[in-house]
Order: structure tokens, then sequence, then C-alpha cells
């Protein structure tokens, strides 16, 4: 064990001392080649005489199919008592129905060759499974139970909320985590998208019984979409959807309601998280961002990599590269129904707090006032194009983005005309987005640290400093 730390540490050194060089590549190097956009797929859009929809997207050749089901209704759905109910039900869907149990449905779902997934997000409840195609019926017979008739069994419950338990106070000793949650409730308030995950509290109130009117609610063939993406035939798929899934019926209720936009303004302020002997700051800034069918959704998207979103990008080169501030800075949009996020964050040590926000703030308002550089918009571009590309090479990953598309209210082609868009943004989109989005006067921060380390360093900035929510 000493031998192998002794190695890390030299490749580490090693490592430092390569990244300050300036490495010179050949002269003769061919320049790039021209972006290639990613293609959607051909996808086949049918909807149930229940009102269920269907994507299907035949891929012929390796023997696998990738399903994901994507119900409305998430953790901004959940009763206002019972915040993050929704991850208990992710949990525990496939625990047990009316005619398996929780180690049959393991048996059935390992003998087609995969495992399923649930991941609530806040607007739906996305469930995932890849399959052997040579299974793809038995795999769809599981994930018909599952979304008909989940029973929630009492014992499994109990166990799962165990499980939640302890995983929140692990996620809570996380300053990233608590950073997060603050930041939520700072920039909602009171809204549904302020609930980030689980509270003790709910979940030990949380019941089965609580589980099954939420799952009944939610999982009804007219706010859900089923896709399918791999080896098999479009017709002969949809008439087995359409044997499994035909005669689920919708109840008579209504459906769950959008959430509808945020009407918080927040507040330009440090909110202080205290964190007694911490040796570094979590800084996280937020502000409210585009909209994913936005038409400067690309724009934001391709300032956000110029600004913070690459290895390469301002931030990065300016607390990293050259101040040593902090190791990983990194600014990322997330993208909800009805909200955007632009939120950046680093954890930098005590001594370099102040500087650090200063610098951060510094290259937010750089992205206000200075356009990117030929160079900086290329690359950024290229980033986004390329990553795009590779993110979605699995199937699986290719049917769970169109889930999420269509829980934003995109169509199946928004795979495609994203990377053109992208590839057609101009400097002046993005000094456009820049200005709307950027401004430093326009974030919320949250500084999660030692109290008097972080108050001291950060009351030069003439900012409010509060205790976060």
């Amino acid at each position: 064990m000493k031998t192998l730390a002794m190695v890390c540490a030299l490749l580490f050194v090693a490592a430092q001392s390569w990244a300050q060089k300036e490495v010179q590549l050949p002269k003769d190097l061919p320049s790039y080649g021209p972006e290639r956009p990613l293609s959607a797929p051909s996808v086949k859009i049918a909807k149930l005489d229940n009102g269920l929809t269907v994507w299907l997207v035949s891929e012929p050749g390796f023997p696998k199919v990738s399903f994901s089901f994507a119900v409305r209704g998430g953790l901004a759905a959940d009763p206002s008592d019972r915040p993050g109910l929704s991850q208990l039900l992710g949990n525990t869907i496939d625990q047990g129905t009316k005619t398996l149990n929780a180690e049959q449905i393991a048996q059935q779902l390992q003998a087609a060759g995969g495992d399923l997934s649930a991941n609530p997000g806040k607007d739906s409840i996305l469930l995932s499974i890849s399959v052997l195609s040579a299974r793809q019926n038995d795999a769809l017979t599981v994930l018909s139970d599952l979304t008909r008739n989940a029973i929630f069994p009492d014992a499994e419950v109990i166990l799962a909320k165990r499980n939640a338990a302890d995983q929140l106070r692990q996620q809570e000793s996380q300053p990233s985590f608590v950073a997060g949650r603050a930041m939520a409730k700072i920039l909602f308030g009171d809204h549904p998208y302020h609930v980030t995950s689980a509270t003790q509290g709910s979940i030990s109130a949380s019941t089965p019984d609580d589980l099954r009117k939420i799952y009944a609610e939610r999982f009804r063939p007219d706010q859900a979409l089923l896709v399918a993406v791999g080896d098999f035939e479009s017709d002969k798929m949809l008439d087995a959807v359409k044997s499994r899934f035909g005669e689920w019926k919708s109840p008579s209720t209504s459906p769950v309601s959008d959430p509808g936009a945020p009407s918080v303004t927040p507040q330009h302020a440090i909110y202080v998280i205290p964190r007694p002997g911490s040796v570094q700051t979590t800084l996280e800034l937020g502000a409210f961002g585009p909209l994913r069918n936005a038409e400067d959704y690309e724009a934001a998207r391709v300032a956000t990599a110029i600004y913070g979103g690459t290895f390469g990008s301002r931030l990065v080169r300016n607390i990293r590269e050259d101040k040593g501030y902090t190791y990983s800075p990194f600014a990322v949009m997330r993208n909800y129904q009805a909200a955007g996020m632009l939120i950046s964050q680093a954890d930098v040590r005590n001594a370099v707090t102040a500087p650090s926000l200063n610098e951060i703030l510094y290259e937010l308002n750089r992205m206000v006032t200075t356009s990117p550089t030929t160079d900086e918009l290329d690359t950024a571009k290229r980033f986004l194009v390329g990553i795009e590309a590779i993110q979605l090479q699995a199937r699986s990953a290719v049917s769970d983005e169109l889930a999420r598309l269509w829980v934003s209210g995109l169509q199946p082609d928004a795979i495609g005309t994203y990377g053109r868009k992208v590839a057609a943004i101009t400097s002046q989109d993005v000094d456009t987005a820049a200005k709307k989005y950027f401004p430093a006067a326009k974030t919320a921060i949250v500084a999660v640290g030692e109290e008097k380390v972080v108050r001291d360093a950060l009351a030069p900035f003439g900012l409010p400093l509060n205790t976060a929510p």
C-alpha cells in the first residue's frame, strides 16, 4: 500500500509539472475537421387509446433494448408535509406487485439481462432498464406490472426508510449537498422546486399508504411516456406494448398540476452555513437561467462552457490554473420544466475564501463585459457538440434523454436541432445571453465552512451576511 501511495504521489507531481509547462504541438498538424452535430434518431411516435405516449427507435444490430418509462410528477409534486416522498417511491416501486415479490421481480429482470433504476426528478419519475433484445417482451411484462400493480409492502418500505435515513445523514455530511439544498430554498422560496431531497422528518413520517396514494395519482397512461431504443421491429414492439399496457385505464381524478414558474427574486447576498472545524469553504453561486425550450438556451449553454463549464474555461484558468485556489471549480446549467438555474461552485482553502469569491464574481461580470475570443467560442461549441455525441452513444442514454425531452415539452428531434443550434451560435449571441443571465448582482451566494472564518473573510464585500435557510 505504501508503494502504491508513493507511485500515486510521484505521478501527481509529474502531472502537475507537465501541466505547468507550455506544451508545443507539432506545427504540421491538420486543422480541425468540420463540426458534425449529432443527428436526431428516427423515432416512431404513437399514442395508445388510453393516452399512453410511445416513442420507438429501431436500431438493428447490437442485441439489446433500452426502455425508459416517465410519468409526470416528481419532487415538486410531493405533499408539503412529505418532501422527498418521490425518492422513497423510487426506492420501493420494484419491491413487490400484486403477483410478484421483490425477489421474483429481481430474478425476472436479471434473467432478461438487466436491472431497473428509478430516478425521481423535480417534474417526473423515470424508470429505466436495458435488456437483451431476445428477452425484451419479458422485460416489458415486468415493466408493465411495476407501473400498474406495485403494492409497496410494509416490510420493504420500513427497510427502505431506514436506508434512506442513513443515506441522508451521509449526504448531509457533504458541504456541496447542504449548499445545494440551501441554494434551492433561496432561489425558489416556497415554490415546489425548493425541495431537493427528503428530510429526516418526512422519511420518518412516510407510510406505505402515502406511497400507494401518490403512485395511484401519478402512474396513469395519459400522463406517461414509454421509450424503447434498440434491436427490434417497430411494428412488433408497438404490438407488444399494446398487449401489455393497452388495458390500463387512467383514474377519473385530475392529473398532477404544473408547478408554474417561480416568482422569487433572490437577494444578492451571502448566506452562511456553519461547518465547525472545516479547513475549506464551499462557495456556491446561483441565479436563474433559461428554460430548456427557450430561444437562448443554446447560447446560454455556450456562455456557460466559456465561463466555467469546461476544463479550459475562464473560471478554471483563473482560480485553478493561475492562482491555485481550488482543484475543481465548475459551472453548470440545470433545467426543470418551469425554471432554469446557473450554478457556480468551488471548494477553496480557508485562507483564500475572499479572493476566490472575488475572482468568481469578476469572471461572471467579465462574461457580461468581454466578448469571447474566436478560440473561446470555437472551443466551447466543439466541446458541447462533441460531448453530446459521446454521452448519447449508449442506447440507454438516448432512451433517457428522449424521456427528459418529453418531460420538458420537446419533441424527439430536439436531439438533432440542439447540436446544429450550438454550432450556429455567434459571439453576439453569447454576449446577449451573458448580459441576461451572468451579472454577478443577480446571484445568491452560499458559503459553507467555519463560520467565523467565512464571516470575517466575506464581510469586506459589503453584502448582507445572512444565515442560510
